[in-house]
């Protein structure tokens, strides 16, 4: 571990309008905790900015002692790398101010934002921007790899709705980027992650979404997998264009609504969100009631607020968890299959296998519109997600999820995925994930604002080399 005497660090503290953290500060260990509790990591200084100045004091601190950075928003990753090593943090922790104008229908908000925080801001105006579906994720870190979520089918991803974004790039040069100043590095933002600058600001464009929302959740115990999948796969496939919706493996929760004896019960569930008023998404929940009776549901008006929180149970701060995904262009029989033999393979009622559907105004915008790292055709992406605080049971499903994954990949669009939903990655992963012609394209922006790679934890792109 890099030990910095207090002599190193002073010139730092004194030019900053932060807080600097070392080892040798009591509130040290609370600093560098993430939400996946198997991160364990020592930087050498948590530099928690209080704005863009701070950003280029700490980048400067890390060139000068030669230290490797990493950049921490919400702290939310399942690989953690938003915390590194014998290195500098840069904590945008602070940075959490929200700006709402309900008549250009924008927010703005600082790059150390939470979802939950967001929504609640806009929804005092009756807007929202696009974004997951676990709301302690942080803002900056889902957006910059693209952002799926319940409005992904209505308004697309995350990034399809950034305007604009303060950064702070490797030299320490505070620039503004949009469709008009400095493109190509908004273009970069745009799904290549944090490869490119520290984001302090984000400007996104809203829409009228709430304050109520319907909410329907049916649930089909294992032993009726295929039946109940395929049915699923059917529901979702007439869905009305704007609803958002998800096929989710999970144990059931000891929730009111659940009749005791399926407590924690696992099995399938499917989960519509109407935005359209009650009538079109009574029609669905009526087709569903029709077809293959659940073992129990949930039919109700929701705040969006809430919606946006109902999976936040299952993905509580301090557990053990990893993570890998792909897509896949349908939901076919082959790939039913594998998840009906997988699924009743995990050890933690806490692991989950989300599926999104990738539709409708995902696949309004263009290929190369955005540097997000996936096709923009109708597919599925799958998420296969341990989750316990048991460390014995962790080891279980991290290689149920690895062998989940392994049985999948004959059947995917693309193995690499999305590069939210990676834990490990290497160098080929990442350029299967933007596929060549946009890695290249990448690494040639990389090569502008980050030549030296500072901006290397993660779904790295390397800089281009001039030939």
């Amino acid at each position: 571990m890099t030990t910095l005497h207090t002599k190193d660090v002073t010139p730092l503290r004194r030019g900053f309008a932060g807080t600097v953290f070392t080892p040798a500060d009591d509130r040290y260990d609370e600093a560098r905790k993430v939400w996946n509790g198997q991160i364990d990591r020592h930087p050498a200084v948590i530099a928690q900015v209080a704005g863009t100045a701070d950003v280029a004091t700490a980048l400067a601190f890390a060139r000068e002692h030669g230290l490797p950075v990493s950049v921490r928003g919400g702290g939310h990753s399942y690989g953690g790398f938003s915390m590194c090593d014998d290195g500098v943090v840069i904590d945008l922790s602070a940075l959490r101010s929200i700006t709402v104008d309900p008549h250009t229908r924008t927010l703005r908000c600082g790059g150390g934002t939470t979802w939950a925080e967001l929504d609640a801001a806009g929804q005092q105006e009756g807007l929202a921007v696009p974004g997951g579906t676990i709301s302690d994720t942080g803002v900056g870190g889902l957006t910059l790899g693209g952002g799926v979520g319940w409005l992904t089918a209505r308004h697309g991803l995350s990034v399809d709705n950034l305007i604009s974004a303060e950064v702070v790039t490797a030299d320490g040069t505070p620039q503004h980027v949009s469709a008009d100043e400095n493109a190509d590095l908004f273009w970069a933002l745009r799904g290549g992650g944090g490869n490119f600058g520290v984001v302090t600001q984000f400007e996104f464009r809203a829409h009228p979404v709430g304050p109520m929302v319907e909410l329907g959740l049916f649930f089909w115990p294992l032993a009726q997998g295929p039946e109940a999948l395929r049915f699923i796969r059917d529901i979702l496939t007439t869905l009305p264009p704007t609803m958002g919706a998800m096929l989710v493996g999970l144990n059931a929760p000891p929730a009111d609504f659940v009749p005791p004896e399926a407590h924690f019960a696992p099995g399938y569930a499917l989960l519509i969100a109407g935005f359209e008023g009650s009538e079109q998404h009574a029609e669905v929940v009526a087709q569903v009631r029709r077809g293959l009776p659940a073992a129990f549901e949930l039919v109700t008006p929701i705040p969006y607020v809430g919606l946006q929180q109902m999976l936040d149970e299952a993905a509580p701060r301090g557990l053990l968890a990893y993570e890998k995904g792909l897509y896949v262009e349908e939901l076919s029989d082959e790939v039913l299959d594998v998840i009906a033999e997988y699924l009743p393979r995990k050890s933690s009622p806490l692991s989950i296998t989300p599926m999104f559907l990738m539709r409708e105004a995902y696949c309004g915008v263009p290929e190369d519109a955005t540097a997000f790292g996936g096709t923009r055709t109708p597919k599925v992406a799958v998420n296969l997600a341990a989750t316990t605080a048991d460390p014995q049971e962790f080891e279980a499903d991290r290689e149920w999820v690895r062998a989940f994954w392994t049985a999948l990949t004959p059947f995917a669009s693309s193995a690499s995925g999305y590069v939210n939903f990676m834990t490990e990655y290497d160098e080929n992963r990442v350029r299967a994930a933007y596929g060549a012609e946009k890695y290249d394209r990448l690494a040639l922006i990389k090569a502008k604002y980050d030549p030296g790679n500072v901006f290397h934890l993660g779904a790295n792109i390397r800089p281009a080399v001039a030939v």
